[in-house]
């Protein structure tokens, strides 16, 4: 990568930026998806060096501003799974998958304590950028957890019959001119400043 990047080397790696990158590092997710869901191992390995290739890329482009190193990048991984998995590397002992997650929350929270990255809110620290469908899961399981809205007691449908009617409201999104993504990011967006206003009220009391 720093031969890529070095004057004689490609004019388009020589050109790129960290946001220049994003798209592609975003893209080359959803290709391993695709080849997991293919059951393709040759494919899983190329899409994996793909990604492999992104850190690499990211790594030369912060080595080259001194910001840091493919190195750090993998010491700072090694630290963060030791310290959040104390049930593994120390002496804290859990019954079930629900304790661990519960202890990798609570290190995570304590980590970025004090920080710009410190979480207030349990609605803290989902990515923005996330597809619309899934940032909404995440927004309502989080929320659900914290107490600040009810699981939803409506009648029960099959799993087609969701998903038919999920792709039905995109269709009538489209007859009216909308984006269905943009509808539901905005809706996203409107219901968590509810719960985060729920949550406020809540730390108050």
């Amino acid at each position: 990568m720093a031969r890529l990047r070095s004057p004689k080397g490609c004019p388009w790696d020589r050109e790129q930026t960290h946001a220049s990158l994003r798209r592609h590092a975003i893209e080359e997710v959803y290709e391993l998806v695709d080849a997991i869901e293919g059951g393709d191992d040759d494919e899983m390995v190329e899409e994996l060096g793909d990604i492999l290739l992104q850190v690499v890329f990211h790594c030369q482009l912060a080595r080259e501003r001194k910001a840091f190193d493919f190195d750090r990048v993998c010491r700072t991984l090694v630290q963060k799974l030791i310290r959040r998995h104390p049930h593994v590397f120390g002496s804290t002992k859990v019954r079930n998958v629900d304790e661990v997650w519960a202890n990798w929350e609570r290190i995570k929270k304590d980590e970025k304590k004090g920080t710009w990255q410190e979480r207030k809110s349990v609605l803290d620290g989902i990515p923005r950028h996330l597809p619309a469908l899934l940032r909404a899961e995440k927004v309502t399981k989080k929320a659900r957890k914290a107490g600040l809205v009810p699981a939803s007691k409506g009648r029960r449908v099959s799993k087609a019959a969701l998903a038919g009617e999920l792709f039905r409201l995109a269709s009538v999104a489209l007859d009216h001119g909308w984006s269905a993504e943009e509808l539901l990011v905005a809706e996203v967006r409107r219901q968590e400043r509810l719960f985060r206003s729920l949550e406020s009220r809540q730390m108050k009391n």
